[in-house]
């Protein structure tokens, strides 16, 4: 009979039932708010650049670390192009009748962080970034002292590439595993450019410029 953890279970005996205790297993909990761990994972991984608040893309939570191309968005603003967040007409600038006339990206994207609880969660968040630039987990430092995590986490990291940053219970990170530079990346496609383009909207709501 499966049991939830932190209730009680019934044993089926003779004459009835019997209840006993099951062992309660604490939640792994962040030891701050995503905000504050990305930000802090940042300045220790040495990327410098806006950190963006949490957002979805392509279906996974991310904090996204970047910088504002000024002289492309001042192009872009005297031509009228702000951030295209449709992804099908963003599609279209790959296409070779129109890669001479789509606008330039305006985003220079540092590197994408996926804060979690634990490493699944954050490094199916992180892998398909991975495949375009320098992409990190941020944990809790309780989930890398693991036999799982040493076991299946560390060597799924190291061969995508990822960088490991540990937080503590009192918010201090540490790098736990070096991300790596010398790996297969992809060029600039579709999926990168929308990407790009979300990134360059949230870069403008940061730093709070015109938008064309």
């Amino acid at each position: 009979m499966a049991v939830t953890p932190g209730h009680t279970g019934d044993a089926v005996v003779a004459g009835g039932t019997r209840s006993f205790p099951t062992r309660v297993v604490p939640p792994v909990e962040l030891p701050a708010s995503t905000s504050f761990l990305a930000n802090a994972a940042a300045g220790r991984l040495g990327w410098q650049g806006v950190v963006l608040p949490e957002v979805t893309i392509l279906g996974r939570r991310v904090c996204v670390v970047a910088k504002l191309r000024t002289d492309v968005h001042a192009e872009r603003i005297a031509f009228g192009v702000g951030p295209v967040t449709d992804r099908t007409t963003v599609a279209t600038w790959t296409w070779p009748e129109f890669t001479a006339t789509a606008p330039a990206p305006a985003a220079d994207i540092v590197g994408v962080l996926a804060v979690a609880r634990h490493w699944r969660t954050a490094m199916a968040a992180a892998v398909p970034f991975a495949r375009y630039g320098d992409a990190a987990m941020v944990l809790p430092s309780s989930a890398v002292m693991s036999k799982d995590y040493l076991d299946n986490c560390l060597p799924r990291a190291r061969s995508y590439g990822l960088a490991v940053v540990s937080a503590d219970e009192d918010a201090v990170v540490d790098r736990d595993l070096e991300g790596c530079h010398e790996r297969l990346v992809l060029p600039e496609d579709a999926v990168s450019r929308w990407v790009n383009e979300i990134v360059y909207e949230q870069l403008l709501a940061s730093y709070d410029l015109p938008v064309a």
